[in-house]
């Protein structure tokens, strides 16, 4: 068994799902259900077996110790973060709790698991912790992508608090020599995105004939990986990773955000026509003829990073993996995804959430 933490989120369930269609070894899946989690994600796999669902946070030590007691699973894939830069300005103490103090927390469970262990379990546990690029700041236009040894200079309060979980993981596999594994991913898409993050936001709001808000020119670039690739590279790293070892996952997709709303404007067009779903501009009240008449520039938002690009030449050369999408492949799925599970999308898009899309973009001009 392997125990996964985040398996109700975006990419956890993601991993969660794909894990089970490629084998059959039992998931226990342990989810705080914070708003971005979401069992609907994880609906075909209701009445399977080899996939066991707790609720709970990766801060409660004592469910932790209980978690590993009963179920002795041979590895940790830890998904559990708060992710989103912008609440991150807003309310920096919850990623705090949850990335540092919550890693830290399923560290020392992990740890005192291990040190239960002996002979070929003890060999074979591996913790491997998901962090992200923007642990490594932010690239000038022509600087070379950021690799594993890149120092860390994070510049939001998120994107601190993971460097911090980062540190504590290297520093348990050099102090105690626990077999730990960090992947630092670039920015993922795909089916089961919460419509906080740029591609599905701009798939939800174009649909309803709302502002599709761009922070600033536009220009900030980012490498992007379709999440299906995500998981399958950090499978490869669980499989064949050495101890120790951080690698970077990455899809060889830089784009600007502007490019990447008028390529999803662009799919929206030719997938469902906004004349033949009659798309009303809720600020003009006038009929939608191109989707990419929506986009709307806001104001840019506080310490925003320019440029991330992943080199993932390590991961391919000593472990084999490269994604298998390209970023056209890969955003035409997901755009298809989200028109065929519009009923998902209801369902998320709650009252709460509404009100805080209102309040970080708020149809202020730049």
């Amino acid at each position: 068994m392997i125990l996964v933490t985040g398996g109700a989120g975006f990419i956890g369930s993601n991993f969660v799902l794909q894990w089970c269609n490629n084998g059959d070894e039992p998931v226990l899946n342990l989810d705080a259900l914070t708003y971005a989690g979401n069992l609907a994600n994880l609906q075909s796999l209701v009445g399977n077996t080899q996939h066991r669902f707790v609720h709970g946070s990766i801060c409660d030590s004592q469910l932790l110790a209980k978690l590993f007691a009963e179920h002795q699973p041979r590895a940790v894939v830890h998904f559990a973060a708060e992710s989103h830069v912008d609440r991150s300005i807003t309310g920096p103490e919850a990623f705090v709790e949850t990335n540092v103090v919550g890693t830290f927390r399923l560290l020392e469970a992990a740890r005192t698991y291990w040190n239960s262990l002996e002979g070929a379990k003890k060999n074979a546990f591996r913790f491997l912790h998901v962090s992200t690029d923007e642990v490594y700041g932010t690239l000038e236009p022509n600087d070379p992508a950021f690799t594993e040894t890149t120092p860390y200079a994070p510049n939001s309060p998120y994107s601190a608090s993971k460097a911090a979980s980062d540190h504590l993981v290297r520093s348990y596999f050099h102090t105690y020599g626990m077999p730990v594994l960090t992947t630092n991913c670039s920015n993922n898409y795909g089916p089961f995105h919460f419509p906080e993050k740029l591609i599905p936001l701009m798939i939800v709001n174009a649909l309803a004939g709302k502002a599709l808000p761009v922070y600033g020119d536009g220009q900030q670039i980012r490498d992007w990986l379709y999440v299906e690739d995500h998981c399958s590279g950090i499978r490869r790293v669980l499989e064949a990773g050495t101890c120790g070892e951080t690698y970077n996952i990455g899809g060889w997709n830089e784009k600007a955000n502007i490019d990447i709303v008028n390529t999803v404007c662009s799919l929206l067009d030719e997938l469902a026509p906004p004349a033949s779903r009659q798309v009303i501009h809720q600020q003009t009240g006038k009929k939608v003829e191109h989707y990419a008449e929506l986009v709307t520039y806001v104001t840019d938002r506080p310490g925003h990073d320019r440029r991330y690009a992943i080199d993932a030449r390590k991961i391919e050369r000593e472990l084999g993996w490269k994604p298998a999408e390209t970023f056209d492949t890969g955003i035409r799925k997901t755009v298809a995804w989200y028109l065929a599970n519009q009923d998902w999308v209801k369902d998320v898009i709650n009252g709460s959430y509404r009100d805080w899309v209102t309040q970080q973009y708020g149809g202020e001009k730049a």
